[in-house]
C-alpha cells in the first residue's frame, strides 16, 4: 500500500472504459472543491470470501436529488484468511461515478478519469504487495501469510491499512469534486454548444428566409419587367389605335365627302331611257293584273258556250265561278314559279340578259291568250295565263333588282317608285280598254288579252341598247372596267370613282358574307333579320286586300248598288288614282323616307276598310252609302299608292347586298305571288261567307303589319348598302 495515499488508487467505473455510454439524466448541481466528504457509513460484514466486497457510502448534509452516487475501486479484492474475523467492515470501496453520466461531448474528463483509474489500480498494488497483503497475481490472501503471526501485529497492519484507506478516500474525494468542476465545465460547454447548435440552425433558417426574399425580390423584379413590357405594348397599342382613329376619321371624312357627291348626282337622259326600258316588265305585270277584270262577264260567256259545246248541257253557276277563279289565280302560280326563279336568273345571265330572255315567255304567254276564242279551248286561256304569269314574275324580282342597281344613291327612292307606277299605269291602261266602248265585249276580250304582246315586244327593242348592271359588272363578274363604261354612259360623266369606290365597299361588305344562296340565306343569322322584313312587307301588299279590288272591283261596285257601267267607270277611276298617287309619291319617297310612308299608306288602308265594311252593311237603309263605299274604296287604292304598293318591292332590294340580293329578292317574290294566289283563289269564297264582313280580315292584317312596320322595319332612305347591312350587324336595324 503506498504511504503517500497515491490519488491514483481511485479507478472511474468500467462503463467509461469498457461498454458504450448509457444517457444522460439532467445533471445534479456540481459538488465544489471546497466540501468535505463525512465519515463513511459502515454496512456490517459476517463473511469474507474472496469475491466479497465492501462498500463504503458517502453521507452526509448533501441532498440526495443533489448528489446520489457510490464509489467503486475496481482493484481486484482484498483476500483474508479464512481463519480471520474481523469486527468491522474491511472496505473496498466502489464509486459509480458521475461520469458514468456525463454526456458524450465531454471527452477531456473521461479522458483524465481513465488515466487516474490506471494510475490508482498500480498505486493500491504496490502498496498491498509490500504490505504482505497482496501476492504477486495481484489478490489479496491472508492465508499465504505466516499463521503464527499475532493478532496485535493484525490490528496495527488493519488499522495502518485503514489510515491508508481514509487518505485514500480524502484524496479520492478531492478528485471527485475536481472532476464535478470538469464535469461544470463541459456542461458549459455542452450548454455553449448546444446554443450554438440552435443559433446555427435558427442562422440556416434566417438564410433560407433570406433566399426565400431573395427568390421573391426576382420573381417581384421579374413581374416588374414583365408588367413594363406590357406597359410598352399597351402604349404601342394606344398609338396604334390612335393612328386607327385617325384614319377612320379620315375614311369617314371620305365617305361622307363621296356620298354627298353621290347625292348630288342628277337624272340623265340615259339613265332615264335605261329606267324606261326596264319597268315596261311591271308594265306588264300591271296590265296582266287588271286585264281580267273588266271582262269578267264576257270571259264567264266564253266558258259557258265552250262548256255547252263540249258537254251538250249548260254549266252551273257555280262550276263557272269555279272555272274563272282558275283563269284569275292561275297567273299567281306562273309569278310564284317564276319569281322564285329570278335570282337564278339574275345571276346566269345577269340583269339586262334575264330581262330579255324574260320578254320570249311575254311574247308566248300573250299570243296563247290572244288565240284562246280563235281555238275554242279555255284551257287555252289557262296555259297563256301562266305563261304570262311566269314573265311577271321574273319581271317583278328582275326590274326592282335591275333598277336600283343603275339609280344614284339620291335617286333610289324615286326611281324606284317608277315601279309602282309602271304597275298602276298597266292597271289604268287594261281597265281603260276593258271598257264596254273599247275591247270589253265578246268578239274584242281576247284582243284585250293579246295586247300584252306590246310591252313585251317594245321592251325587246329598247332594252339591248342599256348597259348592264354596273354592280353585276364589278362584283359578280369582276369586270372593272366595262363597270366603268356602263357608269359613265348612265351618269353621263367620267367622274365615276365615287361610284366604283361604293361598290367596292359593297363588295367588301358582300365578302364578310359566307352564304349567298336561297337555303344559305335562310339560314344565315345575320340576314334572317331583313329577311323577315322583306318578307313580311310583301305579305303587307298583298293581305292588305288590295287585289281583291283589283280583281273583282266592277262585282264589288255593282253588289254595293252601282249599275254595271258606272262600276266599270268606278274601276277606271281607280286605275287612275293608283296612277296620280304613285307620281305624288315619288318626291315623297326621298324626303319623308319609306318607313314613314309605309306606316300613312297601311293606317289610312285600315281606317277606310272599316268604312268599306260599315257601308256594305247599312247600303240597303240608306241609298247613298253606295257611294261612300265607292269614295272609301278610293281612298283605300289612294293609301295604298303612296306606302304599300311600291315600297315592298324597294326596300327588299335595299335591305341587301350584292351577293344575296337574288336569292332574296326571288324569295320575297315567291312569297307575295303565293299570297296574290291565296288572294285571288279564296276571296269569291270569302265574299259569299263573310258577305258584308268582306273586307273584315283585311282589316285585322292592316293593324298586325302596322304594328311590325313601326317596330321592326328600319329607315333606308339616303343610306348605302353597306349602310343599311350594318344596321343589321349591330342589332335591331332601328
Amino acid at each position: 500500500m503506498a504511504a503517500n495515499g497515491d490519488p491514483s488508487m481511485i479507478s472511474p467505473p468500467s462503463s467509461i472504459s469498457n461498454g458504450p455510454e448509457p444517457q444522460l439524466p439532467p445533471l445534479p448541481p456540481p459538488l465544489r472543491s471546497t466540501q468535505v466528504l463525512q465519515p463513511l457509513s459502515v454496512f456490517p460484514v459476517t463473511t469474507l470470501s474472496q469475491e466479497a466486497t465492501y462498500e463504503y457510502v458517502f453521507g452526509g448534509p448533501l441532498d440526495s436529488h443533489a448528489l446520489s452516487s457510490t464509489l467503486k475501486l475496481t482493484s481486484p479484492p482484498i483476500r483474508l484468511r479464512p481463519d480471520v474475523v474481523f469486527d468491522f467492515p474491511l472496505p473496498v470501496y466502489r464509486s459509480q461515478s458521475i461520469d458514468s453520466q456525463r454526456s458524450s461531448g465531454v471527452d477531456d474528463g473521461r479522458s483524465s478519469s481513465a488515466q487516474h483509474s490506471q494510475h490508482h489500480r498500480s498505486s493500491r498494488a504496490s502498496s498491498l504487495k509490500r504490505s504482505g497483503y497482496v501476492g504477486n497475481d495481484g489478490t489479496a490472501s491472508i492465508g499465504s501469510r505466516k499463521s503464527n503471526r499475532s493478532d496485535g501485529e493484525d490490528e496495527d497492519s488493519l488499522r495502518q491499512l485503514l489510515i491508508e484507506l481514509q487518505k485514500q478516500v480524502s484524496v479520492m474525494s478531492m478528485n471527485l469534486s475536481a472532476k464535478l468542476d470538469d464535469l461544470q465545465r463541459g456542461d458549459r460547454h455542452f450548454e455553449t454548444t448546444v446554443a450554438l447548435c440552435e443559433i446555427r440552425t435558427q442562422l440556416q433558417e434566417l438564410t433560407k428566409s433570406v433566399e426565400s426574399c431573395q427568390t421573391e425580390v426576382s420573381e417581384v423584379k421579374r413581374d416588374m419587367v414583365q408588367i413594363k413590357h406590357e406597359l410598352d405594348t399597351v402604349q404601342q397599342v394606344k398609338e396604334e389605335i390612335e393612328e386607327l382613329r385617325e384614319y377612320v376619321d379620315r375614311l369617314e371624312e371620305h365617305t361622307h365627302r363621296r356620298k354627298l357627291r353621290l347625292l348630288e348626282q342628277g337624272l340623265t337622259f340615259f339613265l332615264t331611257y335605261a329606267i324606261f326600258a326596264a319597268v315596261l316588265g311591271m308594265l306588264q305585270f300591271g296590265y296582266n293584273t287588271g286585264v281580267i277584270n273588266a271582262p269578267e262577264v264576257n270571259i264567264e260567256n266564253f266558258m259557258k258556250d265552250v262548256y255547252k259545246d263540249r258537254y251538250g248541257e249548260d254549266i252551273s253557276e257555280e262550276f263557272i265561278q269555279q272555272l274563272y277563279s282558275v283563269a284569275v289565280s292561275i297567273f299567281a302560280i306562273g309569278g310564284m314559279l317564276g319569281g322564285f326563279s329570278g335570282g337564278w336568273m339574275a345571276n346566269r345571265f345577269g340583269r339586262k340578259g334575264g330581262l330579255l330572255l324574260n320578254n320570249v315567255l311575254g311574247i308566248t304567254g300573250a299570243c296563247l291568250m290572244g288565240f284562246t276564242k280563235m281555238s275554242h279551248s279555255y284551257e287555252i286561256l289557262f296555259l297563256g295565263r301562266f305563261i304570262i304569269g311566269v314573265n311577271c314574275g321574273l319581271n317583278t324580282s328582275l326590274v326592282p333588282m335591275y333598277i336600283s342597281e343603275i339609280a344614284p344613291l339620291n335617286l333610289r327612292g324615286g326611281l324606284g317608285t317608277v315601279n309602282q307606277l309602271a304597275v298602276t299605269v298597266g292597271l289604268l291602261l287594261s281597265q281603260v280598254l276593258g271598257i264596254e266602248q273599247i275591247l270589253g265585249t265578246n268578239d274584242g276580250w281576247p284582243v284585250l288579252l293579246g295586247l300584252a304582246i306590246c310591252p313585251a315586244l317594245l321592251q325587246l327593242i329598247l332594252l339591248p341598247i342599256c348597259p348592264e348592271s354596273p354592280r353585276y359588272l364589278l362584283i359578280t363578274k369582276q369586270w372593272e372596267e366595262e363597270a366603268r363604261k356602263a357608269l359613265r354612259r348612265l351618269r353621263a360623266s367620267n367622274q365615276v370613282e365615287e361610284d366604283i369606290e361604293e361598290m367596292r365597299a359593297e363588295e367588301r361588305a358582300q365578302q364578310s358574307e359566307s352564304s349567298i344562296s336561297t337555303i344559305e340565306l335562310i339560314c344565315s343569322p345575320t340576314l334572317r333579320a331583313p329577311l323577315i322584313i322583306g318578307i313580311v312587307m310583301q305579305l303587307s301588299q298583298q293581305f292588305s286586300g288590295i287585289n281583291a279590288v283589283f280583281y273583282y272591283s266592277t262585282s264589288l261596285f255593282m253588289s254595293s248598288g252601282l249599275t254595271e257601267e258606272s262600276a266599270k267607270f268606278a274601276t277606271i277611276g281607280i286605275g287612275a288614282i293608283m296612277v296620280v298617287m304613285t307620281l305624288v309619291s315619288i318626291p315623297l319617297m326621298d324626303r319623308t323616307g319609306r318607313r314613314t310612308l309605309h306606316l300613312y299608306g297601311l293606317g289610312g288602308m285600315f281606317i277606310f276598310s272599316i268604312f268599306i265594311t260599315i257601308s256594305f252593311l247599312i247600303k240597303e237603309m240608306i241609298d247613298w252609302m253606295s257611294y261612300l263605299s265607292v269614295v272609301s274604296t278610293l281612298a283605300f287604292v289612294v293609301f295604298f299608292a303612296v306606302g304599300p304598293g311600291s315600297i315592298p318591292w324597294m326596300i327588299t332590294a335595299e335591305l341587301f347586298s350584292q351577293g344575296p340580293r337574288p336569292s332574296a329578292m326571288a324569295i320575297a317574290v315567291l312569297v307575295n305571288w303565293m299570297a296574290n294566289f291565296v288572294v285571288g283563289i279564296g276571296f269569291p269564297s270569302l265574299k259569299t261567307a263573310l258577305e258584308n264582313y268582306t273586307f273584315l280580315p283585311f282589316s285585322v292584317f292592316l293593324a298586325i303589319f302596322w304594328i311590325f312596320t313601326y317596330k321592326k322595319v328600319p329607315e333606308t332612305k339616303n343610306k348605302t348598302f353597306e349602310e343599311i347591312l350594318a344596321l343589321f350587324r349591330h342589332g335591331n336595324g332601328r
